[in-house]
């Protein structure tokens, strides 16, 4: 048997801080607490040890936690030393730890591998975790942790637990094949359940596009003519100077990007190069080029016009929302209620097309709470799924055979996605308490 080597690493971020969270990992998780702390603490109870050196000096005083196998995130033993974070108690730490044979810095995501490895967690539970970790807005942070609770996976196996339902039902129509009446029942029985799955399935790869949107993030892409302040909008809206602001035209010539948080959504808003027409600056033109492809492709275009510019062309699709600036010039305010009127310069009207943006935002991922595919390859598992069960409707009037491999594959496919590939487990089990009613 292949013994891994133990692995440890800085669980808390880099650098200088208060408490730093040092994990170790494996056979000799023990071993490295026993040098450092001069023995084994009591599991799962928070000790304050000094740890030493192995030349006997104070390397710091920490609370230590001695996590015994297999109920920990890695299934293996498993030792956290919470300590003071300076970076010279860690460089000291850790050549200790290299004194130890088998142990050995982790690598990146190797704790989240062993956990899956051991079975602690499943695939999408570790996409989610690392979903969990690079989450910069409510909405992420939300689908992301339905994913690493396991409530995704919940849902998956249910689906998984449906089809090996029905090929139980289509294996008994073979073992019993010469009685009519037991194999024609259990087709009736079973071609039913298939289509509301196919159904469900189907329905959730309709919610995949908000999902990916929440993961993502939405491209706000803010278009217009020159000069009418696309750049000094997205300024105000990201509160920093993101983009130059001038009032040469033509200032902007490529896609200026910037974060910022809508609704609990990181949104990247897109300052685009003027919109106008007869140009014969060549970069002027790569720029407008560009500008029209990703007005194209926005989750949300904004288009912003101003009273003292006279737009040439307009937008290359339907503009989600239409700002008029420079609002402040107006000496009379037209009524206008297709038209949010800002000034970027008085800050006039800006919370407004704020409340816009968030109930777009939000109105576009509605019922992303129930999201369960959230990556491309979920899409593709699911619709390889939805394939093969369609097929093996159309083929229940065929060979049963095909039918039942039809369904053994839709239910490895939707076990990729969990990353449980075994299908005759759950098989075994649901057929064995299969009632034929005789």
């Amino acid at each position: 048997m292949t013994v891994l080597p133990t692995i440890y690493a800085l669980s808390s971020g880099q650098g200088r801080a208060g408490i730093a969270v040092v994990r170790i990992s494996g056979t000799q998780a023990a071993k490295v607490l026993e040098n450092l702390a001069g023995a084994i603490t009591p599991p799962r109870l928070a000790s304050v040890r000094k740890l030493s050196s192995h030349e006997g000096f104070i390397i710091d005083q920490a609370m230590v936690l001695w996590l015994p196998k297999p109920h920990t995130v890695t299934s293996e033993d498993v030792v956290e030393f919470h300590l003071h974070g300076s970076p010279a108690i860690l460089d000291v730490l850790f050549k200790e730890f290299a004194l130890i044979p088998g142990v050995r810095p982790a690598e990146a995501g190797e704790f989240t591998k062993r956990a899956f490895e051991n079975g602690k967690l499943d695939l999408v539970e570790v996409e989610g975790l690392a979903d969990v970790l690079s989450a910069n807005g409510e909405a992420q942070r939300r689908l992301a942790m339905r994913q690493f609770l396991g409530e995704a996976s919940a849902v998956y196996e249910k689906w998984r637990s449906d089809i090996i339902a029905a090929l139980a039902l289509f294996e008994a129509s073979i073992d019993f094949v010469e009685e009519e009446d037991v194999a024609s029942q259990a087709r009736a029985m079973a071609k039913p359940a298939i289509e509301r799955l196919i159904g469900e399935l189907e329905r959730a790869l309709v919610l995949s596009a908000q999902n990916t949107l929440v993961r993502n993030g939405l491209k706000v892409v803010i278009a217009g003519a020159p000069n009418v302040g696309k750049s000094s909008l997205l300024n105000a809206l990201v509160d920093r100077d993101a983009a130059i602001v001038s009032p040469i035209a033509g200032t902007t010539r490529d896609i200026v990007e910037a974060q910022v948080n809508f609704a609990g959504v990181g949104i990247t808003l897109a300052d685009t190069a003027g919109m106008r027409a007869n140009v014969n600056d060549e970069i002027e033109k790569v720029g407008i080029e560009r500008a029209k492809a990703a007005a194209l492709a926005a989750d949300i275009l904004v288009w912003v016009t101003s009273p003292d510019i006279v737009e040439t062309v307009g937008p290359e699709r339907r503009a989600d929302v239409i700002v008029g600036n420079k609002a402040d010039l107006h000496s009379i305010r037209e009524r206008n209620d297709d038209v949010i009127f800002v000034s970027t310069k008085t800050g006039l009207g800006l919370n407004r097309l704020r409340d816009v943006l968030n109930s777009l935002i939000q109105a576009r991922l509605s019922g992303v709470e129930n999201a369960v595919i959230v990556r491309q390859r979920h899409i593709l598992a699911v619709q390889e799924t939805i394939r093969l069960l369609n097929e093996s409707v159309e083929e229940t009037h065929q060979q049963l055979e095909l039918v039942t491999e039809d369904l053994r594959k839709a239910a490895r496919a939707l076990s990729s996605i969990t990353g449980h590939v075994d299908v005759e487990d759950l098989l075994g089990k649901i057929f064995s308490e299969f009632c034929i009613g005789k």
